[in-house]
């Protein structure tokens, strides 16, 4: 993220922090780098899918380090990709990386991938624990400067953009953010502070011989970020001296970034930085490199919408989403973190980017099992009028809409187009477009997510109400993915979700039920099973393959039960409802000891549980 190269040289250099103790203050918190960051820092299984639960409990580790430091939180997190789409190449590039990523940890090796849930998962545990936090309409950093600014506190992030943005209170990178060393006395809280260090843009100018900071966003530009690459540029730099500066460090690392940085040095104002570029080009390129230029470098100006607003009274207002007729109570609802960014990306530009997981490369992508769910999404999203009143006769069309998806095929990414699904009378109805989708009887909104899982009420019923969306998923999953669910990966998966709910339970008694002691025993002999080394630790690609459907399929029915208004309770992702490393050890161990299936047996009402979650599911 960021501009090209920028942290490795600040970071290098550390002549460019002061120290800070970060307490009693706002703080504005890049939500996506703070998920990945703690998402990295464990020492988590990559391969096996995502343990969802310990990634919770780091979530609420780091708040309550902020809360006994007196800081008070405000996350910020990016939304879609934005109307004009300008990031399109560099998502291309990332999820190239990130396929390649998956294949490298599914032949064994090494390398981070974040779970498919891990941004769902961070949405629900910021909501359990009363983090204020909004979805930004689109990439977040200026609404963050914007917001900070207003505040004049610092920003917390680990994106390079952040050295470039003028921040009154100062940038703070992760990487120096020392959450982890606060020691917190019972006794004085009050004295409790986070060791950080913050970034001076004066120190990092007077660097380049008083290079003024109204010039940072142009060398960011030209040096190349997420929305602009260097191929415009590559003229001017092919033509132009570049002063050598300061020593370039090892291997003459950042020799074109130093050089940069003292040639803008010579400019007091970026007009008269862009007027000499242009010197450099051929005279026919010039008019149209200065308005990239310019235009670029407003993604360092921060942004008009006042998030203030929304954290005082809920109120997002955005002019880029009003210009693309995005319904309010979808952007009220995207704000909140209600509704995905994949259903913006599908409302605004027709377009998804899916996720790859640490998944058999030889197989079709693990999200093909979900189609049928995601086109029904795309269904709801982008469902044509059928009034023929002021249309004209090209306009009237049956031609059901189409998205274009960018998925893995084997080790490749690959652009599919997908049609959109027909949906059923009510939901063609002229009196409910998108906008009014939340007045269509809430029976009927329910009756479409089953129908679409394939799932009738009258079998969920025995099902607590926070697991009938996960257990009707699973039904889905059974019917639909290829090759056929195993008996033994299906008795995995409840087993894991009835340990969640021994674990929920236990640690998270309802204070208005009367604990139960089997419940609590089952849970010590489950916790002693854990401990005991496990005999055999193999991977088995097919069997992870067969989870990563799962969680695909889960991912989209919570996407449509969102879409539709929640008809089903929404399950806690956040509360270990699936623990990657778990499941796969409870399907090695039933191959060799069936017995394992009698794991919650000391506690009634969780082998009924699982007998009932089994029942349903295999019916």
């Amino acid at each position: 993220m960021g501009v090209q190269g920028l942290a490795g040289f600040v970071e290098e250099r550390g002549v460019f922090f002061t120290e800070l103790r970060v307490r009693d203050t706002k703080l504005v918190i890049d939500g996506s780098s703070l998920y990945h960051r703690l998402c990295f820092a464990s020492d988590a299984d990559f391969r096996r899918g995502g343990d969802y639960g310990a990634f919770a409990a780091a979530v609420r580790d780091f708040f309550g380090v902020l809360r006994a430091c007196g800081v008070a939180p405000f996350v910020v997190l990016d939304g879609g990709r934005g109307a004009e789409d300008r990031k399109l190449p560099t998502l291309r590039g990332r999820a190239a990386e990130q396929l390649r990523a998956a294949h490298r940890l599914s032949r064994g090796a090494g390398g981070c991938l974040a779970p498919l849930l891990t941004r769902n998962a961070f949405v629900q545990a910021l909501g359990r624990l009363g983090v204020p936090f909004v979805q930004c309409f689109a990439e977040a950093d200026r609404e963050i400067a914007g917001l900070a600014n207003r505040w004049g506190c610092p920003v917390l992030s680990l994106d390079s953009d952040f050295f470039v943005f003028d921040l009154a209170g100062g940038y703070c990178p992760l990487s120096h953010f020392q959450w982890q060393s606060v020691r917190v006395p019972a006794a004085a809280p009050q004295g409790c502070f986070v060791p950080a260090r913050c970034f001076s843009a004066e120190r990092f100018c007077g660097h380049f011989g008083n290079l003024s900071k109204a010039l940072l966003p142009l060398f960011a530009v030209m040096h190349g970020n997420d929305f602009v690459g260097l191929e415009a540029l590559e003229a001017f730099f092919s033509k132009v001296r570049l002063p050598r500066g300061c020593a370039a460090g090892r291997g003459g690392k950042h020799l074109r970034l130093q050089g940069l940085l003292n040639w803008l040095a010579q400019f007091a104002e970026p007009d008269e930085a862009v007027d000499n570029v242009l010197k450099y080009l051929k005279k026919h390129q010039r008019e149209e490199i200065r308005e990239l230029l310019c235009t670029s470098m407003e993604d360092y100006a921060p942004s008009d919408v006042n998030l203030e607003d929304f954290f005082q009274n809920g109120s997002y207002e955005c002019e880029a989403a009003r210009k693309a007729d995005v319904p309010q109570w979808v952007l009220d609802a995207f704000a909140k973190g209600k509704l995905a960014p994949f259903v913006i990306n599908a409302l605004i530009l027709r377009s998804t980017f899916l996720r790859v997981q640490v998944e058999n490369m030889q197989r079709p992508s693990a999200h093909s099992t979900a189609l049928p769910i995601r086109q029904v999404i795309y269904g709801l999203l982008l469902r044509v009028s059928h009034s023929t009143e002021d249309a004209s006769p090209s306009k009237q069309t049956n031609e059901l809409p189409v998205v274009c998806e960018f998925d893995r095929c084997q080790k490749t990414l690959k652009k599919t187009f997908v049609q959109a699904a027909s949906l059923p009378p009510d939901f063609c109805d002229d009196r409910f477009p998108l906008d009014k989708l939340m007045e269509v009887p809430v029976s009927c909104r329910q009756m479409l997510l089953l129908e679409t899982l394939g799932v009738k009420m009258s079998s969920l019923e025995p099902i607590p109400s926070h697991l009938q969306l996960p257990v009707a998923v699973t039904c889905y999953w059974i019917r639909c993915s290829e090759p056929k669910v195993k008996l033994n990966q299906l008795k995995a998966l409840l087993l894991t979700i009835v340990s969640g709910e021994v674990q929920r339970i236990t640690d998270d008694p309802d204070p208005t039920v009367l604990p139960a002691e089997d419940d609590s025993v089952a849970y010590n002999a489950f916790l002693k099973w854990k401990e005991k080394k496990l005999q055999n630790n193999d991977f088995d690609l097919d069997a992870a393959h067969s989870f990563c459907q799962w969680q695909c399929c889960l991912q989209m029915g919570l996407y449509l039960n969102q879409l539709l208004g929640t008809p089903l309770y929404e399950p806690d992702i956040s509360s270990r409802l699936y623990t990657g490393t778990l499941v796969h050890r409870l399907y090695q161990e039933l191959k060799s000891a069936p017995s394992v299936e009698n794991l919650f047996l000391s506690s009634p009402k969780m082998a009924q549980l699982y007998l009932v979650l089994l029942n349903t599911t295999e019916s």
